[in-house]
């Protein structure tokens, strides 16, 4: 879909700024708009396909009916699988099948425009530092830095309502050394929604279900609502059901 738009695309910043776009877009869908997304995605209708845009938007429908397309589609009729497994367990299908499109999609520029090796090697070294989607929707891009953190708490529980709001283990500062060790530590720190790392200056909230830290503009928490939380759950936390068989 909407490849005739990118014809003029020509350098390895270009495909990657257009890569960047159609991954937050998925991001946002599997995260985020979770609840929109599992909606549209209803079994009883035809093979439908997630597609993400440069413009950071998302969106479930038909294959292009042009063959061959465009350019690369995405996996067809994830809908289908929708209501025969564990939600987080098909988000997570979802996601793999959406890693490996975004990858086709890049090469498939890089190819067009006849990107030489060190080109394709360079797209492929800007997209290798960002996490993967089904490490962003399962959590796993943090979870070496979540296990950090909890050896780095001291398994202080009075201390826990600090370490869920404001920065990710943003501890007291009264070390100069101390506080340069966490910046360090928690740099690797990603917002599960859209999957950029951890910025000492803006404001991050935890969620107390999954553990997984977010933006508080990515979820729409400002610092002042977030005082008045006690238990906050990130729209995905949120949105889940119950198990299915």
């Amino acid at each position: 879909m909407d490849g005739g738009a990118h014809c003029n695309r020509r350098t390895v910043e270009e495909v990657f700024r257009d890569f960047k776009g159609r991954y937050s877009g998925l991001i946002k869908a599997l995260t985020i708009d979770v609840e929109e997304f599992y909606q549209r995605c209803d079994p009883e209708k035809e093979n439908l396909c997630l597609y993400g845009f440069p413009s950071e938007q998302w969106d479930v429908s038909l294959p292009a009916e042009v063959v061959p397309p465009e350019i690369p589609e995405p996996a067809l009729g994830i809908n289908f699988a929708r209501d025969g497994m564990q939600e987080k367990d098909w988000l997570a299908l979802v996601a793999v099948n959406g890693d490996a499109w975004l990858l086709s999609v890049a090469f498939y520029f890089g190819a067009r425009f006849g990107f030489d090796k060190a080109d394709r090697k360079r797209l492929f070294d800007m997209i290798n530092d960002l996490p993967t989607i089904f490490e962003v929707v399962t959590g796993a891009a943090k979870k070496k830095v979540t296990e950090k953190s909890s050896v780095s708490n001291h398994g202080s529980t009075k201390s826990k309502s600090n370490l869920k709001r404001g920065k990710p283990s943003k501890f007291e500062e009264n070390d100069e050394n101390e506080e340069l060790d966490e910046e360090e530590e928690h740099g690797e720190t990603l917002c599960g929604a859209c999957g950029e790392n951890y910025s000492s200056d803006e404001f991050w909230i935890c969620c107390d279900m999954c553990e997984r830290w977010f933006h508080g503009n990515c979820v729409k928490i400002t610092p002042a609502r977030a005082e008045h939380i006690k238990q906050y759950k990130c729209p995905l936390c949120s949105s889940k059901r119950a198990p299915r068989p």
